[in-house]
């Protein structure tokens, strides 16, 4: 490894090489996908009657929470410009070990993530077409954007961001809808509570805000995808960092403005979605229906659908990416490595098998979705920590970097690492069992590794 500031490159040609054709847009439409522009309709209900009220708010703290993950993105993302994200980055910061075990843990959430994406979309069309068994949507979607990402990363981003538009459009409609509506008859709340709380659960409590927050910081999940592509981009590893910051601060924009909107409407107490925890999946559809129109409703719901399928394929992409790097390395398969015209086929077949799988058995089940969403966090959360640790390790103990910024190298990444584990303290029991036996296994890998006759 060299003692410059970039770290080597892995070998690759042939048959085990990626071929550059992304620029910055498709990097940005990549990761506005995955996170999706709407992400909040979901979790609103549930974030409103957990922070009492001050939804919006919960969203600024997680915005710039999540702020100290894509720093240390940014940073990685310069000097290990490969695919796989945090595994190389840990791999060279923390050293194979720890690598391996954040690609295993982020693999987790990338295998996962879009299967909830998937299963949301299938629901949603279910819904719309019940003739149609739900797990048959869900299995359509797999095979369509797997489909699309088979063809090659250039064409899913042109498709992709033709559906990120409708989003954007539809998300527009809503917020001057919402505006005209609130010009006209004001807002069913005070203009500052969606920063403050409604005031019907008692006085502000920054305790209830930061519990809000460990739910709300899922909406998130997935901008880091776009360093996955760093083999990918045309023009350098600087376009993927400012991709990364650039997405995340769109993405926290969009989500404090429709949050504040939307709470400004909303006729139900945070006390009583609170008390009636039924309400609170539907809680933005039915504040919208109540003060705008179904129709708008009914817009909102087809837009969640087709963008949830999409951003299914934004993940599918990164999941198929990081068993690439980790096939490559051999920490994997090396099969998983094998690219055709610069697509890697393999890689992403399997992580489409997987999802399809994880998909259609929730789709089957009542309560799937609930399995699903219960860890997806862990894993992600997990591998952010080893994020941070690699930036100290790379650039404040191994000093690979040059001059070490005490507040880059050292603050930020330490405060981001302090972030990731509080809220994985927060997450639920079944999520922490569930992370803790994946983490198991994973740790069972290498040592087989270790132990085999060509180890």
């Amino acid at each position: 490894m060299p003692e410059t500031g970039t770290a080597a490159a892995p070998a690759t040609g042939g048959d085990h090489a990626l071929r550059r054709s992304l620029g910055f847009r498709d990097l940005v439409v990549y990761g506005l996908l995955f996170i999706a522009p709407m992400a909040p309709v979901g979790v609103f209900g549930t974030l409103d009657a957990k922070s009492h009220g001050a939804v919006a708010l919960v969203y600024v703290v997680a915005t710039v929470a999540m702020a100290f993950t894509a720093f240390s993105y940014a940073q990685m993302v310069r000097v290990v410009p490969q695919a796989g994200s945090v595994f190389a980055y840990a791999r060279v910061g923390l050293g194979d070990g720890a690598g391996f075990v954040a690609g295993w843990m982020a693999m987790l959430d990338y295998v996962l993530i879009p299967a909830v994406a998937y299963l949301f979309s299938g629901i949603a069309m279910n819904a719309l077409v019940p003739e149609v068994s739900r797990w048959v949507w869900t299995a359509l979607a797999v095979v369509v954007t797997t489909l699309l990402n088979l063809w090659g990363v250039r064409a899913a981003a042109r498709v992709g961001f033709l559906v990120l538009a409708l989003e954007v459009v539809v998300l527009a409609v809503f917020v001057v809808s919402a505006v005209v509506v609130l010009a006209r008859d004001g807002g069913a709340r005070g203009w500052l509570s969606p920063l403050s709380g409604d005031g019907t659960q008692g006085a502000f409590a920054v305790s209830a805000v930061l519990g809000a927050v460990s739910v709300a910081v899922l909406s998130y999940l997935g901008f880091d995808a776009i360093a996955g592509f760093a083999e990918e981009v045309t023009g350098g590893s600087a376009k993927v960092a400012r991709a990364l910051l650039l997405c995340l601060a769109l993405a926290g924009a969009l989500f404090m403005a429709q949050t504040y909107l939307v709470a400004l409407l909303e006729p139900v107490s945070s006390a009583r979605l609170a008390a009636e925890p039924g309400r609170q999946g539907s809680a933005f559809y039915d504040a919208v229906d109540a003060s705008v129109g179904t129709w708008l409703h009914d817009l909102v719901a087809v837009s969640k659908a087709l963008g949830a399928a999409f951003a299914a394929l934004a993940g599918q992409a990164a999941a198929g990416r990081l068993l690439f790097a980790m096939g490559r390395d051999r920490r994997l398969p090396r099969v998983l490595s094998r690219t055709d015209a610069g697509v890697p086929r393999v890689a992403l077949l399997c992580a489409a098998v997987v999802t399809l799988v994880a998909a259609v058995w929730a789709a089957r089940r009542e309560d799937g979705m609930d399995h699903l969403v219960s860890v997806v966090a862990v894993g992600a959360l997990t591998a952010f920590t080893l994020l941070h640790a690699s930036v100290v390790g790379w650039f404040a103990v191994r000093r690979r970097g040059g001059a070490v910024s005490w507040w880059r190298h050292v603050l930020v990444p330490v405060t981001g690492a302090a972030i990731s584990i509080a809220v994985i303290v927060q997450a639920s029991e079944t999520a922490q069992v569930v992370g803790a036996v994946w983490l198991a296994l994973g740790l069972v890998v290498p040592a087989l590794q270790n132990t085999s006759p060509s180890g």
